[in-house]
């Protein structure tokens, strides 16, 4: 097998050098096309923004930072959901030579003021007066906070301002000096800083890394080039933007100048999707997860002849998909096969999704293979990417033409991958940061001689160059008995099998056996209450004999499946869901596993008294 795969010197089509002037350049090429959309004030995506649009409001709002004082370099933090302002305003701060600074809407005001400081933000743009108050309660411990933003509301008209306010500013300061944007746009290189995202802090305080226009440019050009995505795509975007995943594919907006309509509301995203009808959409493990979990679990309570045609459907088609992927003859009734699996089963899955997805994207966690399987049986295909916040999102992602499973395919264009003697994989390419802010010892750990980037995960490459993970290098654990066990890839089989599970914690280090907290997910936990009649709040049916029984038939099964160190001995089943407010999840839905074994040590502890 490999050590090495991919190559820096690919070439990439024409692009800017920074993101300012990718902006520009999209704004030029393609003025009247519609670039970003949002929901109404009835949901009905009603607010629209051609690129030109768009373009003239980040103009506007980037000379109204100018006009408050914003020098080059200077950060401009955003606390946000994912919505088209939170777009306007990272594109202005682009246009006036500043850098951004992004912050969760969910971060605790702790973490929220060490942000602000350790990155040394002089503006905040707040989407609202909650956000703000996350500011202003500790206003005297943020010395550098110049003006706070807000894209809903008025402010005070003083130290904070409106959405408008700064537009306004910003057109009176373009009527003194036409220049203004152009003239900070020409000071930037690709080495200027561009964005500051602060990691989600699994462990410890979260890092502040670097990422230069350089690393954008880089992604869009290198996604354009291998025709992911193209400029008829329809575009949705749910996914927080200040993780880098979300990010990445404004990036690749830019560069490709496909439209893309957000809505960072979770609750909304099964009932957007056959409104926007898209045509792509990203996303993490556990939405994909969900809704394989519920069309099965459907499908499995109607019984008799649906449940067996159900089966039948997606056991025909992926043994058709996979002949033909072999190159293998599929039957001379494969086609009849198909259509019919299409007709009464597939078709009413993708309705749900709009109609018209061509392909999904995965990316921030492993993807169960049987999940990514399912999904293209359907005509949905994942496409798995894998990368890190230091390498600007993206560094490896499956190819249509080349769908695996349980993989996450080959290094983009002009990317290297390189696995470690002691398996870790390496990364090289413009796309990694420039390092940690103010944290040299940690630069030390990650920024290798040559350019590598040392990631931190586990991996190996196949005979074709593709990457597939296989842990967290700091989260393999070893049992007492010297044994080393992978809880990721443990819990990610799992919650495929599980249809009550939202997350398995598996813990087993200097342990003698393996054990596991099991959360619920409160929609799966409702609706197995009431097919049982059972009554009751989250806690009360959680421990109920009718879950404990569930969860061990699936434990059982998950048991069936590993090694024998690996097996789960006993579990506790925990009578509330993990969560990101109490700290025990990031944004991204990863679990912090300190902070939940720190919360829940009493009943760990009893799992080896």
């Amino acid at each position: 097998m490999p050590t090495i795969s991919g190559s820096l010197d690919t070439p990439l089509p024409p692009h800017a050098d920074t993101v300012a002037r990718a902006i520009q350049e999209r704004v030029a090429a393609t003025p009247d096309k519609l670039a970003f959309a949002s929901p109404g004030p009835n949901d009905d995506w009603s607010l629209t923004y051609t690129w030109r649009q768009a373009g003239d409001e980040m103009t506007k709002f980037g000379a109204g930072l100018i006009a408050l004082g914003l020098q080059p370099a200077d950060r401009v933090a955003i606390a946000s959901n994912t919505r088209t302002e939170w777009i306007l305003a990272d594109g202005g701060v682009m246009l006036a030579g500043g850098a951004n600074t992004t912050i969760y809407p969910s971060t605790a005001e702790d973490d929220f003021g060490y942000i602000m400081t350790d990155s040394g933000a002089r503006f905040l743009v707040a989407e609202d007066a909650k956000q703000a108050g996350k500011a202003l309660s500790q206003r005297d411990q943020l010395p550098d906070l110049v003006k706070i933003i807000l894209i809903d509301g008025e402010g005070d008209g003083d130290f904070v301002l409106s959405w408008n306010t700064v537009k306004e500013l910003g057109a009176k300061h373009l009527a003194d000096a036409p220049n203004a944007i152009d003239e900070r746009v020409a000071q930037l290189t690709s080495e200027s800083l561009a964005t500051m995202i602060y990691t989600s802090g699994t462990t410890g305080r979260p890092k502040g890394v670097q990422l230069p226009h350089r690393c954008w440019v880089f992604e869009g050009a290198s996604i354009d080039q291998m025709k992911i995505l193209t400029p008829d795509d329809v575009h949705f975007l749910w996914l927080p933007l200040a993780h880098s995943f979300g990010k990445v594919l404004i990036a690749a907006a830019y560069q490709v100048g496909m439209p893309t309509y957000c809505d960072g509301r979770v609750p909304k995203l099964i009932e957007n999707l056959p409104k926007v009808q898209p045509t792509v959409m990203a996303g993490v493990p556990r939405i994909y997860e969900k809704i394989y979990q519920g069309a099965n679990a459907k499908a499995k309570a109607g019984g008799g002849a649906k449940a067996k045609i159900f089966d039948w459907a997606f056991t025909t088609s992926a043994d058709i998909k996979a002949k033909q992927r072999a190159g293998q003859s599929a039957g001379a009734f494969a086609g009849l096969k198909m259509t019919l699996a299409e007709k009464l089963v597939f078709s009413k899955i993708k309705a749900l999704t709009g109609g018209r997805v061509r392909l999904f994207v995965s990316g921030s966690a492993a993807l169960n293979g049987d999940v990514a399987r399912w999904f293209d049986a359907a005509g949905l295909p994942i496409l798995e990417g894998y990368g890190l916040t230091e390498n600007s999102a993206a560094a490896c992602v499956v190819r249509p033409e080349d769908i695996v499973f349980g993989k996450v395919g080959s290094p983009l264009p002009g990317t290297q991958v390189m696995i470690a003697e002691d398996g870790e994989v390496l990364l090289r390419g413009p796309h990694v940061m420039q390092g940690y802010w103010n944290l040299p010892q940690a630069n030390a750990e990650a920024l290798l001689p040559d350019g590598w980037l040392a990631t931190g995960d586990i991996g190996v490459l196949d005979e074709a160059g593709r990457l597939k993970i296989t842990d967290r290098k700091k989260d393999l654990v070893k049992t007492s008995g010297g044994k080393y066990i992978a809880p990721g890839q443990i819990a990610a089989q799992f919650k495929v099998i599980s249809s009550l599970a939202s997350n398995l914690v598996v813990v087993a280090n200097d342990r003698n056996y393996a054990t596991a907290l099991v959360s619920l997910d409160p929609e799966a936990l409702e609706k197995f209450g009431a097919d049982k009649g059972l009554t009751g709040d989250f806690a009360t049916l959680s421990q109920t004999a009718e879950v404990r029984a569930a969860i061990q038939a699936d434990i059982d099964t998950l048991n069936a499946q590993l090694n024998r160190w690996e097996t789960i001995k006993k579990f506790t089943i925990l009578d509330r869901d993990l969560s990101e407010e109490a700290g025990e999840l990031t944004a991204s839905l990863k679990v912090k596993r300190k902070v939940v074994e720190e919360h829940f040590a009493e009943q760990l502890e009893a799992m080896y008294a």
